[in-house]
């Protein structure tokens, strides 16, 4: 399917000088932000904060000016006295944010070759891109436009950084730290090399190529073994999940069962006042609040003796009475 088929467009990459230009556009929205709020009280303890540990790097000092924007702007709801510095303020920021989402687009590409690179079966590669445009948006939030680096070459590390957490904290049954998902990846590749070429491997082949220690190879690959209900089970347009193909479509579903009885419960409750013991039996029989199936209009008229045609005007008097009493309240 075409772009202009699905309606999307890609962002336009930038060359190098403009990746600086916007980099500085970001610094002097940032900055510009700074001067609206610095001499306000209520920011002072935010801004004041001091700089140790995460709030030394830039990126913790933009933490820390949005922390005192938005206080600024919250305060000012209470002080009208402040809300133009306030509002500038905001302006600015959300303008330094545009600029960094505009910056991190820019090479959303490295987002798609490095979710395609490092995809496995525990995670759908489409939630590993989505992770690495949150590299990329770290990255912007890092990038320092006078260092002469590409923010291209800045922005891989960040992402590859990103989907290897994500991978590690979420990907897997079970959880292995970051230096061994990176051995693991590097054994995968190894092995994928050799049936590539239809050759035979052996565990300690392919860790001499990945330069890991033999045993230590044996164990990391039988980490990977579990398999994923989301896990896509064939080449389709539109994959069908492992755990869909397992499912009993005849079977209830606990978390469904358990809303409809208690949505049951309570509609049977509201209408214990408001209606009176005809009117009641014939809402409960015809949607199911007494916990059996719905019945139709003649069925009811059986259990109640009644007739089809009086059974329908109950159940319109009812419903009437119902969204008569429901107006009544909400006014």
């Amino acid at each position: 399917m075409s772009e202009v088929e699905t309606g999307w467009r890609p962002y336009r990459s930038l060359s190098a000088d403009e990746e600086v230009a916007v980099g500085r556009r970001i610094r002097t929205a940032e900055e510009r932000a700074l001067e609206a709020i610095r001499g306000l009280p209520v920011v002072a303890p935010i801004l004041g904060r001091a700089t140790s540990g995460r709030y030394r790097t830039h990126a913790g000092w933009v933490d820390k000016l949005e922390a005192a924007v938005e206080r600024a702007v919250e305060a000012s709801r209470e002080d009208p006295s402040i809300r133009k510095l306030a509002m500038v303020a905001l302006e600015a920021w959300h303008e330094a944010d545009q600029l960094r989402w505009q910056l991190a687009m820019s090479q959303e590409r490295i987002a798609f070759h490095e979710a395609r690179k490092l995809g496995g079966r525990m995670m759908d590669r489409s939630d590993l891109t989505q992770e690495g445009y949150l590299g990329l948006l770290r990255a912007a939030k890092r990038f320092d436009p006078e260092r002469g680096l590409r923010f291209s070459t800045y922005a891989r590390w960040w992402v590859r950084a990103q989907i290897t957490r994500a991978i590690d904290q979420s990907g897997r049954v079970v959880r292995l730290p970051g230096a061994a998902v990176e051995q693991l990846r590097n054994l995968r590749k190894a092995q994928l090399d050799h049936e590539r070429l239809g050759s035979d491997w052996s565990i300690p082949e392919i860790a001499a190529e990945a330069g890991v220690d033999p045993e230590r190879a044996e164990f990391l690959l039988s980490r990977g073994e579990a398999v994923s209900l989301d896990e896509p089970m064939d080449d389709a347009t539109n994959p069908r999940a492992l755990g869909v193909m397992l499912a009993d479509e005849s079977a209830i579903d606990a978390l469904d069962d358990a809303i409809a009885r208690d949505e049951a419960r309570l509609a049977m409750s509201a209408i214990q006042t408001a209606l009176d013991d005809r009117q009641r039996m014939v809402v409960a029989s015809r949607y199911g609040l007494d916990g059996d199936n719905p019945l139709s209009l003649a069925e009811v008229g059986r259990r109640l003796s009644l007739s089809r045609e009086r059974v329908r005007q109950l159940e319109k008097e009812a419903l009437r009475r119902l969204k008569d009493r429901g107006i009544r309240e909400m006014a």
